[in-house]
């Protein structure tokens, strides 16, 4: 699915318009696909809904919304916040004719309806802004805004009890009240640059139309859009075609994945070397070879230092093990020698998860790396020699790997052509020499030119995961979860990522696929545990329901990341 600036959008529903796709008949069925959603969510009988209603297309999108939900048994009130022309205005005498109830801005003295409306609301629909919005908002439209915001705000605090339970017996589902409904983003957003104007009211529920806009994945904006629903609203995808960014869907995902013949073998699914571990982080080499298990390789070696492989192997039965040398349980210099000889046996290697960052671990990531000097340290002989590179299976660069990468001159361009490097925000920053927040300010701007530059596959986790390759094609994942915001789950994706290179993937579809599983997964441990309860194993541990989902297996509709389409 293609990710749109403001100007592509518009480019297409005037190009739609032009072929006789009239603008009229796009709006019908983005207010009907705004109603679809309300009423698949919420029981609208007999219950209040209050929509805002802008001067423009957005506006409008809104007033048919309330013409459907008033039609499904809600009642209605339209609240304009300016008046509109029944002779020119086909939705709003529709509305007027239906009967629905309305009230202009202009009459409600210091807003006192509009304060009422939005205190007895059950579904709350903000269709005053669109794509054309300017910030910051000023004047009556910032005043309506504020307003609407402070009251919903104090409906949904905790009302004070003379009794307090210290234990609670049962924990009611999550419902909020009012239901707050965004018509292609909370008014305030900034479709381009993710800005969002302090009066907009974060929404629980966004219905965006024909494609996601670039602004719903950036910060602050995106905090504030709830459940992101992309509606078809009829436009031709071939006007879309030229749009290099797409987020990306489980159909593409399907697509990807390997074939699981019945008739095969492990060999079939090909081998991944795992390097990595140290004395301080023995659960990275644990979870990243786990994963690696969990999404379909069908032999996993884990290569870690002697000292903590009966930690490790305690864990982990399903790998095999390449002991390697270390020293103070960090792994030495001279192991590179010990992989470098078994490296033509695996379909893809993965460095870095765990490592460390001691000298002896760096001069051996630096010799496997780039076959730059190997020496022999502690009671072994000191001579030293050079050797040509050693060739490398498809390769994934991690963690304590990037941050060694990060100290070798031009690193990730003595690289095979075609790795996969996975920085995080910060471990980009040291990359390229820049500030976290510069990393930040444009993430898809940053991992497409660091691909590019560096002839890699960028994968820069966060939020809403950019995946990018040398030649431009970038995607977004469609995930943004805090409950992956903790140690460990980093490691898990690199063992997907891994797996699913080693099974014959090419480099980006491997990482863009192993994300989504990993966001997937992520997705399914937050509704089971919450947000700050789960852990990096239970991310893992739900890997293999996340390939179910993805291979229309079952494992849970409503759990494909914070971005659905809907047709």
């Amino acid at each position: 699915m293609k990710v749109l600036t403001v100007d592509e959008m518009r480019r297409i529903e005037a190009a739609s318009d032009a072929a006789g796709h009239s603008y009229a008949r796009m709006m019908e069925r983005a207010g009907g696909a705004v109603a679809e959603a309300i009423l698949a969510r919420r029981e609208v009988r007999d219950r209040q809904v209050l929509v805002l209603v802008g001067p423009g297309n957005n506006g409008g999108d809104g007033l048919v919304a309330a013409r459907y939900l008033a039609q499904a048994g809600a009642r209605v009130t339209c609240y304009l916040l300016k008046a509109r022309d029944p002779a020119t205005d086909e939705n709003w005498r529709l509305v007027q004719e239906r009967g629905i109830a309305c009230a202009l801005a202009e009459e409600d003295k210091n807003w006192l309806n509009l304060q009422r409306l939005a205190q007895e609301a059950d579904v709350i629909v903000d269709a005053l802004l669109g794509t054309g919005v300017r910030l910051p908002l000023q004047g009556p439209l910032a005043e309506m805004l504020g307003l609407v915001s402070r009251t919903i705000a104090t409906r949904r605090q905790a009302p004070r009890d003379s009794l307090t339970a210290l234990i609670p017996t049962s924990i009611p589902a999550e419902q909020a009240t009012p239901f707050v409904v965004a018509v292609d983003g909370p008014s305030g957003l900034d479709y381009d640059s993710g800005a969002l104007d302090e009066a907009a009211i974060p929404a629980d529920l966004t219905v965006t139309f024909a494609y996601p806009k670039q602004g719903h994945f950036r910060f602050p904006g995106a905090g504030a859009l709830g459940e992101l629903l992309v509606a078809d609203i009829g436009t031709d995808p071939a006007l879309a075609e030229g749009v290099a960014l797409e987020v990306v869907t489980p159909e593409m995902v399907r697509g990807w994945l390997p074939p699981r013949p019945p008739d095969a073998h492990k060999g079939t699914f090909g081998k991944a070397l795992i390097v990595a571990g140290s004395v301080n982080y023995t659960g990275a080499a644990y979870l990243a070879g786990a994963a690696a298990t969990r999404a379909g390789a069908g032999r996993v070696t884990l290569a870690l230092p002697a000292a903590i492989h009966a930690a490790v192997a305690a864990r982990l039965a399903e790998a095999t093990y390449l002991l390697l040398p270390c020293e103070l349980g960090v792994i030495a210099a001279q192991a590179a020698e010990v992989v470098a000889k078994r490296l033509g046996k695996y379909d893809a290697l993965l460095v870095g998860p765990g490592l460390g960052y001691e000298r002896e671990t760096v001069a051996f990531v630096e010799a496997l790396l780039s076959g730059s000097e190997r020496r022999r340290i502690g009671f072994a002989a000191a001579a030293q020699n050079k050797s040509a590179p050693s060739a490398l299976p498809p390769l994934i660069v991690d963690a304590d790997g990037l941050n060694i990468l990060a100290e070798m001159k031009e690193g990730p361009q003595r690289l095979p052509a075609g790795s996969i490097l996975t920085p995080h925000p910060g471990e980009m920053a040291r990359l390229i020499g820049c500030t976290t927040r510069d990393v930040q300010a444009d993430r898809v701007a940053v991992a497409r030119s660091q691909a590019a530059a560096w002839g890699q596959v960028v994968v820069l986790k966060g939020a809403y995961t950019v995946v990018a390759e040398p030649d431009g094609r970038t995607v977004i994942e469609p995930c943004a979860n805090a409950g992956l915001a903790t140690a460990g789950t980093g490691d898990v994706l690199a063992g997907t990522i891994v797996a699913l290179r080693a099974q014959g993937l090419g480099a980006f579809e491997a990482a863009a696929a192993g994300a989504y599983l990993h966001g997937l997964a992520g997705e399914l441990a937050r509704q089971r545990f919450g947000a700050a309860g789960m852990v990096g194993g239970e991310v893992l541990g739900h890997l293999p329901q996340a390939w179910q989902y993805i291979a229309g297996r079952g494992g849970g509709a409503n759990v494909a990341g914070r971005v659905r389409g809907e047709k």
